[in-house]
This record gives structure tokens, C-alpha cells and sequence, in this order.
């Protein structure tokens, strides 16, 4: 007998979405410039939940002023200080907490449960975190009193907009920079959320800008000659373009990029347990994560186990309403994404590999793509080269552990990888061997304020979070 959920979804009147919101620019919201907007719909409903002001080159230009004014005073107040407002955000961040998650699930798409339980929590951490190195820089290893940069501008993306910015706002404010932050142009909400809560725990004005935007406005952001720093997280393509952008100038640069993970999977391997850490691996947030393990790496001999495990765990999968809580898998972020990943998908059948998926009732609008694997997979299809960023798992094999080795780093990019066995010595040698920033051992998608986070090669570099996160907003 089995026995259907019944539907339990999240209020959406704990937010109250504004008709409209202006630039937030030296502690004011205010229209742009030219008086541009554009709508920022829900990829779950196709719904407009709100317009929003489209910054132009001027708008870049004061809140760069705005923020320099503000460095100042901002970078001469004591770590203590500054430390204290970090405190106040992240407290406001955890009252705030459901209304946070239940806007960031309505205009990205991400389950609530996600954005409840996983992206709120990580959220505060950050400022918590960061909040404790504030008065401490001293101490991080970088010589006696290090002194801040500047004036960062910041551009993060659309799959996970709210801790993409404290990843990006925290380590900044508690080393004494100032900010100008762009969210992504289908994510603006939660970022101007962040704004309000920047008036509310009292934070000096200037010292954190918003401006949406599309790719212009992030453009003029990192060209701008006052900007001293530049931090970015999306696509390997548009960082390279902003690697051609600064080179030749004083500014310092962190970007983190693609991935296309490997998770290897043992003989020895527990496998329920590896077929949940698959299931997180690629499934979590939709696939829109740049660490997710996107290429499953099983050892010939457990292939068959472990796929037929995979398929029925891929079966329980439930795809639909973001706000419903029993919602495993949510809606893609926008028709450009779920394009791609279609294209994607076609390109792995057309190439020769077989492609499953377990039946699966889709909603009949907004953005939305079933849970798929590929079989058959080898590497040179395009599925098993390109970053996918969708709920799509290409499945290869590996006889020896030196194959294992040689077919998850035989990819441009170098963010994660996952090792599922029980031997402690594998996990080691294996860690040695592969060129990955973030390797896990027995689990998938951990993470955690005070461990560095980055990747190699076409994956960006840089870290970000820990005491290595300090580094890049430090004058040394």
C-alpha cells in the first residue's frame, strides 16, 4: 500500500512584495537614472511579482561614490564596531527568516524546504562567522594590521541569491570595505530584502549599494576605474570576460565559476547511502548548483545495484510547487535555463546515450524539467563535458581507482568532486590525486562559513569563506 502526500504549502502572506523597487543607493531606494525597469517574474508560475529599477552606467557611478564616501569612515572604525552591525544583520536575518525563504522560494523556484532549512541557516552563519574575524584580523595570518581595499563590487547569481551575498557582503564589510552589489537580473528580490535590512540594524549609509540589473549593469560595475576589488560568481564564460576586463589594472579579482563534479563511487561503498549523497549531489536546488555532481563515476562491478538503487530512489522524487513543503525538486530558474538544459538533454540521446527518467507529472506552467540520468554515457558526449546546471546525471565507469582518477579530472574544470568508499586510505590517495577545490568523503554538498570554498582551472580562483575568505578583500 502506498500512500500519497497531501499537499502542505507555505503561506506566501508572510512577504509583502512592493509593486515596485528603485536602486538602492547610499542608504535610499531611488528610480534609475533614465527611469528603466524591467519585471522579475516566478519561474514556478510565470507570475510578474514585482518591477524593478535597470541601473545604467550613471547609476553605477553614485553608488561607487556613494560607497567610497562611506569607506572612509567605515574602514576606521574599529573591528569591534564593525563587528557589532555584522551581529545585528545576522540576528535580523534569523527573525526574518521565514519571510526570507518563502520570497527567495517564489522568485527562484527553489523548494522551501531548501531555501528554509539549507540557504537561510548558511545565510546568518556568514555574518556570524564573519562577524567573530572582525575584530580579529590581527590574528588571521596575514601580518600585523591589515588594512582593507577599498571599494568591491560584487555580482552573484540566480541560483543561490541570498547566500551568494553573504558569502560575498560579510567577508567584505568585516575586513572594512565597502560595497556595491549586483544580483542577478531573475533574482533581484532578496537582495533588496537585504537592503531594508541594512537600514534596519542601522548600517552606516553607503557602506552596502544594491543595483539591479542585467549583464550591462554588472559590466559597468567591474570596469568602473573606483572600484578596487571585484567579486564574482556565475558562468565561466562571463568570467572570463571579466578577466579580460580588469587585466592591465590594480584592481584584485576572485571569480568562482563552472563545475562539472565527479562523484566516484566504490565497490565498498555503503550504497544507500551513496545513492542518497547521489540524489543530493545532482538533485539539490534543481541541479542549479556549480558543484554539483553532474558526472557519477561507479565502479563497473556495483553498476548495476547501484543504478537500479538510483532509479528507485529517483522515483520518490516529487517535482512541483516550490512553497509546497514536500516538494523535492522545484522549477528551473528561467526559460533561458531550461532551453539549455533541454538542448542539453537532446544533444546526450542524439549523441547515443540512454536517457531515463521516472514518470513524472509536470506543471503545466512556469519552468520545469523531470530528474534525468544517462546511461551510456562516455566522455566525450557533450553531457559529460558541458556544465548542464539542471537536475541531469551523466553516468560513466571505472574499473581501477587510477581510472577513476584519470576520468574525473579529464574535464576544464576543477570545483568538487565526491569519494564514496570506506577505506580511509582510498579516501586519501584519491584526494591527493584529484584537482578539485572542494573534495568530499561519504557525503555531498556540505558546507559550512568557516571552510574556503573555490576551484581551479576554468572554475575560478580565489577562495571564499573561512580565513582564506579574508584574503581577498585585505591589502596584502
Amino acid at each position: 500500500m502506498t500512500f500519497d502526500y497531501a499537499p502542505a504549502p507555505e503561506s506566501r502572506a508572510v512577504v509583502d512584495i512592493a509593486p515596485s523597487y528603485g536602486l538602492f543607493i547610499d542608504g535610499e531606494f531611488a528610480p534609475a537614472s533614465d527611469g528603466k525597469a524591467f519585471k522579475t517574474v516566478s519561474p514556478s508560475s510565470e507570475e510578474a511579482l514585482s518591477e524593478v529599477a535597470q541601473a545604467s552606467a550613471e547609476d553605477v557611478d553614485r553608488a561607487v561614490r556613494a560607497a567610497r564616501k562611506a569607506f572612509e569612515k567605515w574602514s576606521a572604525l574599529p573591528g569591534a564596531e564593525r563587528a557589532k552591525y555584522l551581529f545585528r544583520i545576522a540576528r535580523i536575518i534569523q527573525e526574518r527568516s521565514r519571510e526570507l525563504a518563502v520570497l527567495e522560494s517564489l522568485d527562484n523556484g527553489k523548494p522551501i524546504r531548501e531555501s528554509r532549512d539549507a540557504d537561510l541557516p548558511l545565510v546568518a552563519a556568514h555574518f556570524f562567522y564573519y562577524a567573530g574575524w572582525a575584530d580579529k584580523l590581527d590574528h588571521a595570518g596575514y601580518g600585523p594590521n591589515p588594512r582593507p581595499l577599498g571599494v568591491a563590487g560584487q555580482v552573484i547569481p540566480w541560483n543561490f541569491p541570498l547566500l551568494m551575498l553573504a558569502w560575498k557582503i560579510a567577508p567584505a564589510l568585516a575586513t572594512g570595505n565597502t560595497v556595491v552589489l549586483k544580483p542577478a537580473e531573475t533574482t533581484p528580490l532578496s537582495a533588496l530584502f537585504f537592503a531594508d535590512i541594512c537600514r534596519q540594524a542601522g548600517l552606516p549609509k553607503g557602506v552596502v549599494n544594491i543595483l539591479t540589473g542585467d549583464g550591462s549593469t554588472g559590466a559597468a560595475l567591474v570596469g568602473h576605474p573606483d572600484v578596487d576589488k571585484v567579486a564574482f560568481t556565475g558562468s565561466t564564460e562571463v568570467g572570463k570576460a571579466i578577466a579580460r576586463t580588469v587585466a592591465g589594472t590594480d584592481k584584485r579579482v576572485t571569480l568562482e565559476l563552472g563545475g562539472k563534479a565527479a562523484n566516484i563511487v566504490f565497490d565498498d561503498a555503503p550504497i544507500d547511502q551513496a545513492v542518497e549523497g547521489i540524489v543530493n549531489g545532482i538533485f539539490f536546488n534543481q541541479g542549479h548548483v556549480c558543484c554539483a555532481g553532474s558526472r557519477l563515476l561507479v565502479q563497473e562491478s556495483v553498476q548495476d545495484e547501484l543504478l537500479e538503487a538510483l532509479k528507485r530512489r529517483m522515483r520518490t522524487l516529487r517535482v512541483g510547487d516550490p512553497l509546497d513543503k514536500n516538494t523535492d525538486i522545484g522549477a528551473i530558474n528561467s526559460a533561458e535555463q531550461l532551453a539549455r538544459i533541454t538542448a542539453l538533454a537532446d544533444a546526450g540521446e542524439a549523441e547515443g546515450a540512454e536517457r531515463w527518467a521516472p514518470d513524472c507529472e509536470l506543471p503545466g506552467s512556469g519552468y520545469w524539467f523531470a530528474p534525468t540520468l544517462f546511461t551510456g554515457v562516455t566522455q566525450a558526449h557533450r553531457i559529460a563535458r558541458e556544465e548542464i546546471f539542471g537536475p541531469v546525471l551523466s553516468v560513466l565507469t571505472f574499473r581501477t581507482p587510477a581510472e577513476a582518477v584519470e576520468k574525473a579530472n579529464n574535464t576544464p574544470y576543477g570545483l568538487s568532486a565526491g569519494i564514496w568508499t570506506e577505506k580511509g586510505s582510498r579516501m586519501l590517495w584519491m584526494a591527493s590525486k584529484l584537482r578539485a577545490g572542494v573534495i568530499w568523503s561519504n557525503t555531498f554538498n556540505k558546507f559550512d562559513p568557516a571552510s574556503p570554498f573555490g576551484g581551479y582551472k576554468e572554475s575560478g580562483f580565489g577562495r571564499e569563506g573561512g580565513r582564506h575568505g579574508l584574503e581577498a578583500y585585505l591589502n596584502v
